[in-house]
């Protein structure tokens, strides 16, 4: 009973390190997301810039999965190159050292966990405010994290009792193989990385067991490397279902960290010699010897590791894009029943979250341009196989158009569970009438197919004249869509609606002319009923699409300048 009760406690504290570091990384995003994507934007055309911008913003967030899901999902929204991607990483793998230098220097050597309960004291009553809600919130992680990270400490084992003997016996016989062993305990560190998800948390782990003296110099080195490869799984599990350029980034992060294990294995003990020695001359103590000393000398390893591994790889950024363009190479697929920019994997906060939104509005916006081009086609084509064959590819762009509006819906609803700046709000609110008036359109032009279907097979034709008006209104309601698809790939901010809402005005006086001569025409006889029912029912589907494109630039204007 008390085995399971002592394991269970053990793993409570391991949950709350996570838990407090989950925590803390959110409340910084929601805190300064939209300056981080900004951030991310403006600093990684340039590769030191954006090795400088992965430090940064790791040592921030003290997470480099987190900085490193979010370069991926920068990626996957267009905002940052592969090439800037890279840099980032690089970056980040260098920020997440500071992790250990916190751990090795504050996490044991200074009693940070004496001053948790008294944080969360402070900041328990800045949660019930509504200005400084997140603040408490990040403060409240940053406690749980330190204090979880004081609960594996004081849980693990002495295993220099004797009732530990068979355990230390087990865990040295690893240790007795050699190079061997090596190997061993980085496929270890891997393989734990990836259950905690963390390379921060096993690095705190694997820091308790050196103080502890369980493992060795060398072998907490091993599990060190292990960590560097374990990581990399988080964001190639988010870019499992990104776009193509998502992909790359996360395998980025993998070529990256595998290419540096594989050249430090081959020079591991002249490496980890030169730490030793390095330790000792600054009057660290030797690692070998003495366990006190093998946290700060881990943190020297763990910093040289990356910081050579950035130097050695910053200059090859190029050709690692060749690489990767090969491993994951273009192919012919139509991907216009997925999107391109919004998975599941990748869901931030606030401002973040709405640059793939807005990205997959524009493709969405784009498609549905695509699909009107189809309809004056039908309009002036004899029946036949060619026009069955569209009119099959129209409403397959009517389900592609319902699948859409319904996704990125879905997505904007998750976002919004999240605490967001009413800015973002309002343009959250902005986007999901935007989607559902795209959606409308396209249901709009598979109306308008199927009316033309209807004509052919009741044997309708138009007069010369009719034919002309409704070509007319083709052309006014086209250049309706490519103003709105302006728009939508424009700024919001910049957009101001005039030219919209002045062909909005010019369709609503042509169609008004044109119900004026058809309801002449009827008086006079001079077309049949059936061909009026058509006829009427065109120019009105007509007219009715035009609304729902005014509709969405409406939508943006009136939320620009809030």
């Amino acid at each position: 009973m008390d085995t399971i009760l002592y394991l269970l406690t053990l793993i409570g504290a391991l949950g709350m390190f996570l838990y407090g570091m989950t925590v803390m990384s959110d409340s910084i995003q929601k805190l300064a997301g939209s300056s981080l994507r900004g951030l991310l934007a403006k600093m990684t055309s340039n590769r030191f810039k954006g090795i400088l911008t992965g430090i940064g913003v790791t040592s921030v967030i003290q997470a480099s999965a987190a900085t490193i899901v979010m370069v991926v999902s920068f990626v996957n929204a267009g905002l940052v190159s592969l090439e800037g991607a890279i840099s980032v990483i690089m970056g980040a793998n260098i920020g997440t050292t500071i992790t250990a230098w916190i751990v090795s220097i504050l996490g044991f050597q200074v009693s940070v966990v004496a001053l948790c309960l008294p944080l969360i004291a402070l900041a328990t009553p800045l949660m019930f405010t509504k200005k400084y809600k997140t603040f408490g919130s990040f403060l409240i992680g940053f406690a749980l994290l330190f204090y979880g990270l004081g609960l594996m400490q004081s849980q693990v084992p002495d295993f220099t009792q004797p009732e530990y003997a068979g355990v230390v016996s087990t865990i040295a016989s690893l240790s007795d193989y050699g190079y061997l062993s090596i190997l061993l305990f980085v496929l270890i560190g891997s393989v734990a990385t990836v259950v905690l998800q963390s390379s921060s948390a096993m690095m705190a782990i694997t820091l308790i067991m050196c103080s502890k003296g369980l493992i060795s110099f060398e072998m907490a080195c091993a599990l060190c490397l292990g960590e560097n490869i374990g990581t990399t799984v988080t964001a190639n599990i988010a870019a499992m279902v990104a776009n193509l350029s998502a992909k790359r980034a996360a395998r980025a992060h993998l070529l990256f960290n595998l290419t540096g294990v594989v050249w430090i294995l081959v020079l591991f003990y002249p490496v980890t010699y030169f730490i030793d020695k390095f330790a000792e001359a600054v009057g660290l103590g030797d690692p070998t010897m003495h366990a006190t000393a093998i946290p700060v000398a881990l943190s020297l390893f763990h910093t040289f590791f990356n910081l050579a591994n950035t130097c050695l790889l910053v200059g090859f950024i190029p050709k690692m894009v060749k690489i990767l363009n090969k491993l994951l190479p273009e192919n012919d697929e139509d991907e216009v029943f997925r999107l391109e920019y919004i998975h599941k994997g990748l869901i931030h906060s606030g401002e973040i979250a709405l640059e793939p939104a807005k990205k997959e509005i524009e493709v969405f916006s784009d498609r549905v341009l695509r699909m009107y081009e189809f309809i004056p086609q039908l309009f002036s084509m004899q029946p036949g196989k060619e026009k069955d064959n569209l009119m099959q590819r129209t409403e397959k762009y009517e389900e592609i158009t319902d699948r859409m509006e319904l996704e990125i819906a879905s997505y904007l609803t998750k976002v919004a569970e999240n605490e967001m700046s009413k800015t973002a709000s309002w343009n959250m609110e902005a986007m999901l009438k935007i989607v559902d008036n795209l959606e409308s359109i396209g249901d709009s032009c598979y109306q308008f197919s199927i009316s033309i279907d209807s004509k052919d097979k009741q044997n309708v034709h138009f007069s010369e004249h009719q034919n002309q008006n409704i070509l007319m209104l083709f052309s006014m309601v086209r250049e309706a869509l490519e103003e709105m698809n302006n728009n939508l790939c424009s700024s919001y901010k910049d957009v101001d609606g005039v030219k919209a809402s002045e062909i909005e005005e010019k369709i609503n006086t042509f169609r008004d002319k044109i119900r004026e001569e058809h309801t002449q025409s009827i008086t006079h006889n001079e077309y049949s009923y059936k061909e009026g029912i058509l006829y009427s029912n065109m120019y009105s589907q007509l007219e009715k699409l035009a609304d729902y494109v005014i509709n969405i630039t409406e939508a943006i204007t009136k939320k620009k300048n809030l």
